[in-house]
């Protein structure tokens, strides 16, 4: 399923990336699907509206974290596992 161009077009995504369960071994049908996302400008409440678009693509709960809202410490955790798309 390719979602990138709408991304970018309608929420100013310049970057996408999975992390967590979903690129590890440990991904169950249970399991949320962690997102981080950078901006090209400022996305304001349409954050939300996002994560629900997100969700009903894949059909999946989904994590969402921006790159500039997550804090140095736990971003520099999950850095090395992140696989963008």
């Amino acid at each position: 399923m390719q979602l990138k161009p709408e991304l970018i077009d309608k929420y100013h995504i310049s970057s996408i990336g999975l992390f967590g369960s979903v690129v590890r071994d440990d991904f169950s049908p249970s399991s949320d699907v962690d997102i981080i996302v950078d901006f090209s400008q400022p996305i304001g409440i349409e954050f939300i509206d996002l994560a629900d678009y997100l969700e009903k693509k894949i059909k999946r709960p989904v994590d969402l974290v921006s790159k500039n809202g997550i804090k140095q410490k736990y971003y520099k955790e999950i850095e090395p596992e992140i696989v963008y798309v």
